[in-house]
């Protein structure tokens, strides 16, 4: 039996060559596509860290990263080394994969804009020639519909470019996007009519307008937010109930108060004191009527520490 010194044998010796600038010099020259090769000043190679490989990819360290000097900036050669018995017909995928994290690796390092990255796989293995296809759209089972997905600028979603009478008709939708097409720039209490106008329509629950009130406090601009969230509720019915006990609860916690004490440093403290009162007593309410935990943390910025002292007031109150 044939004693194997390296667990990776096949890896291990390319790596030993590739890794010698001359030689992967000589390994470009022959193998990358003339067009490629033009951009490219290969007396520049250098090879990199794999140390970007995520975790997800860390089972697939068969590869050689290269940064070199292109005429288009700094560019990256990537080779990856198929040497399985077995190949692997997501390779393509795996490929682009590898590209993407040289890319963001890339930017970590403070750069602005993308590299030219150029994946290689180098195979070695028992069926000739390579089955599967090394462009990344096969992966697909519908490569035609990728293919008009990936090759076109993604679809952008600017709520900015909307007439607010446009964003009246997209239903449930509508209360979303209006406020957070003004949330920077406006006064919310001018939109007040629109927002009873949107609530009117029925389509939400109660734990989604308590969640965007709270939203608004945190992050609008309304020169009186409890007086703004009290006309709201006198003027929606379905919804009186739960923004008049909000309102309440808001003011028992003193965030009222909190906008209104001292003067320069004083009143910065004073909201700051109020709005962190304001996202306890709203989380309370919203963990109290079963919002999920991650929901209620992320549109009240409560630590940790502070979402575990609600469930245990929660639970107590129960108990």
């Amino acid at each position: 039996m044939t004693r194997k010194f390296t667990p990776t044998p096949h890896d291990a010796v390319f790596k030993q060559f590739l890794s010698q600038k001359e030689t992967a010099k000589d390994f470009f020259e022959i193998w990358l596509p003339n067009e490629i090769k033009a951009l490219c000043h290969l007396e520049t190679l250098k090879v990199e860290s794999g140390s970007f490989i995520d975790e997800d990819m860390k089972a697939y360290q068969n590869d050689i990263l290269y940064s070199l000097k292109t005429k288009k900036g700094k560019g990256y050669l990537y080779v990856v080394i198929e040497g399985q018995s077995s190949p692997d017909k997501l390779i393509a995928w795996r490929l682009m994969r590898y590209s993407l994290a040289a890319m963001q690796k890339h930017l970590d390092a403070g750069n602005k804009t993308l590299p030219l990255v150029f994946p290689v796989l180098f195979y070695m293995g028992k069926k000739s020639p390579h089955p599967y296809s090394t462009y990344w759209l096969d992966c697909f089972e519908d490569k035609s519909l990728a293919e008009s997905i990936y090759t076109q600028p993604f679809r952008l979603a600017d709520v900015t470019t909307l007439a607010d009478g446009e964003i009246m008709q997209h239903r449930r939708m509508a209360l979303l996007e209006l406020v957070q097409k003004h949330i920077r720039h406006r006064d919310m209490s001018e939109l007040l009519n629109e927002i009873v106008d949107i609530l009117s329509y029925n389509e939400y629950t109660d734990n989604e307008v308590m969640t965007m009130m709270n939203y608004l406090i945190q992050e609008g601009n309304a020169t009186n937010p409890m007086e703004f969230i009290t006309e709201i509720a006198k003027k929606s019915e379905k919804y009186e109930g739960t923004l008049m006990t909000m309102a309440q609860a808001l003011r028992q916690e003193g965030r009222q108060e909190g906008r209104q004490e001292g003067r320069q440093e004083g009143i910065q403290e004073g909201i700051q004191k109020g709005k962190a009162e304001s996202a306890r007593t709203i989380a309370r309410q919203l963990l109290a009527n079963g919002v999920d935990r991650a929901i209620v943390k992320m549109s009240t910025g409560l630590s940790d520490a502070e979402m575990n002292a609600l469930m245990g007031l929660i639970n107590s109150a129960k108990n």
